[in-house]
């Protein structure tokens, strides 16, 4: 069995700190959308950078991985994301509707990480991780696990994609 390749889009795929800047980085090309989370909250449409080499990039993977969405964007990354970035439809990680209580500092969504996985070997990549989701992980998860920390103004590198690769192959 595969290990799990779980997937943020803000940050990860959309540098959302770079929206402020004239033009997008390179390789990015500037979209309006409007997912279901955000048109609930507001009438205007959400802008996102998203880089179509990411989905070459993420399809290569899938040959490694099992590919998962793990954004609060859930099944709006299937209609948004997945069809820019030329990925399949991926199953997502079904938040709940009050994220609530984080144990011992770590980000909301980490322990449904966790759960998600159920003892499977696991890559997530988001821009929100830090040590204390890492600690947590190597405390509560037997399985082997990357947590990728990602730059919210750059996005995924390629780095980051032969950092994916190669811990994968090593397993």
């Amino acid at each position: 069995m595969k290990p799990l390749l779980m997937i943020d889009v803000d940050g990860p795929l959309n540098p959302y700190g770079a929206l402020a800047a004239p033009e997008a980085p390179y390789g990015y090309v500037r979209h309006l959308m409007r997912p279901s989370l955000w048109t609930r909250t507001r009438p205007d449409a959400l802008p996102v950078l998203l880089n179509p080499d990411h989905g070459t990039e993420l399809r290569a993977l899938g040959g490694l991985y099992e590919l998962v969405w793990a954004t609060t964007w859930e099944d709006d990354a299937n209609e948004w994301i997945g069809p820019v970035l030329g990925l399949p439809e991926l199953p997502y990680i079904a938040w709940p509707e009050t994220h609530g209580w984080a144990p011992r500092g770590t980000l909301w969504k980490t322990q449904y990480v966790l759960e998600y996985a159920k003892g499977r070997p696991f890559a997530w990549v988001d821009d929100e991780i830090t040590s204390y989701d890492r600690d947590w992980v190597d405390q509560q998860h037997l399985a082997a696990a990357l947590l990728l920390h990602v730059d919210p103004r750059t996005g995924l590198t390629r780095p980051d994609f032969d950092t994916l690769e190669e811990w994968a192959a090593a397993l």
